[in-house]
């Protein structure tokens, strides 16, 4: 299905601000672990909405006006955080380990290839 810009333009919007979750350890802590607000979301619906709203993107990554070199370091965060999500559940067990720093800084990475601007507000 073809989507008009603006669509393709709120869509990747939606996936980077999940990514940006995975770059603010505050937040993890806030809001994955003690449960705090306003936000509601959980580490499942982190890893959900990162494939779920990922994938198809990537499989259509050219309509998107993303670059290659934009796809291949998303691609190379997508395996990365696949294979850890398939080990890990709990972010209080896996939060402060060099794993998880390693799957942050590779987001970051990916936010600042995008030029990702973080809502205020």
């Amino acid at each position: 299905m073809k989507f008009s810009d603006a669509d393709d333009k709120y869509i990747l919007n939606e996936f980077l601000r999940n990514v940006s979750h995975m770059t603010d350890k505050e937040y993890q802590k806030r809001v994955w672990i003690r449960g705090e607000g306003p936000e509601c979301q959980d580490f499942d619906e982190l890893v959900c909405d990162f494939f779920d709203i990922g994938d198809p993107i990537l499989d259509d990554y050219k309509e998107f006006g993303i670059t290659n070199s934009q796809y291949e370091l998303w691609v190379r965060l997508r395996n990365e955080f696949k294979e850890f999500s398939r080990r890990h559940d709990f972010p209080q067990e896996f939060i402060d380990t060099p794993e998880w720093a390693k799957i942050m800084k590779l987001a970051k990475e990916v936010l600042e290839l995008f030029n990702y601007q973080k809502d205020v507000g």
